[in-house]
């Protein structure tokens, strides 16, 4: 019989140390006993924000070729993108993610363009598959155009000829690590021009 006792996380719970499943039961924990002792709860303002966006990602639906299927099993119930708070929206004024999911054509790249400007800031772009990363088996034809980010910038390439639903997944779980520490980095800034030495 295997020991996992040393995978799992330690977790001071009311000054008891006790083993934790996950590090967001571990978390949970620490919260209800802070609320529990003083009634609230503190957290910095840009990780609760970075918190709340990691944890809505709504994406657009945009999809342009056979990796929509693909995009469409990962949102269905056996992949089930729900759990992490992935709701597809068929507005752009709702979405703060854009899959670019196939072949995008010349033809398309003014309607891509234009979706994607009427989206909200923060937005970000998940570039999905060889066609829509750089052409594909398409690259050489005079009506593909060869990337999508020569259209919109991406913020995440996902490879494969059609992608799993599992590397979409894991996509979107870059993703929400990439906006992660751009919250850190962007609050770091913040606090070192507020700290900035004044000059004479």
């Amino acid at each position: 019989m295997n020991n996992k006792k040393n995978d799992d996380i330690l977790c001071n719970y009311h000054g008891i140390k006790h083993i934790a499943v996950t590090d967001e039961e571990c978390l949970i924990k620490e919260i209800s006993a802070q609320y529990s002792k003083t009634g609230f709860v503190k957290a910095k303002f840009m990780e609760l924000l970075a918190w709340a966006r990691v944890g809505s990602l709504w994406p657009m639906t945009f999809g342009l070729a056979c990796c929509a299927v693909e995009m469409m099993h990962a949102a269905g119930s056996r992949y089930d993108m729900d759990r992490f708070g992935m709701l597809f929206r068929a507005t752009p004024r709702q979405s703060d993610v854009i899959i670019v999911a196939g072949t995008l054509t010349n033809k398309m790249a003014a309607a891509l363009r234009m979706v994607y400007d009427q989206m909200p800031e923060p937005r970000w772009v998940i570039s999905m598959g060889s066609c829509a990363n750089g052409g594909g088996y398409y690259h050489y034809s005079y009506s593909v155009v060869r990337g999508c980010d020569r259209i919109i910038p991406v913020d995440v390439y996902i490879p494969g000829c059609p992608p799993t639903p599992e590397a979409l997944l894991y996509g979107f779980m870059i993703l929400q690590r990439k906006i992660k520490r751009q919250h850190r980095e962007a609050a770091y800034d913040k606090l070192k021009q507020n700290t900035a030495p004044l000059s004479n």
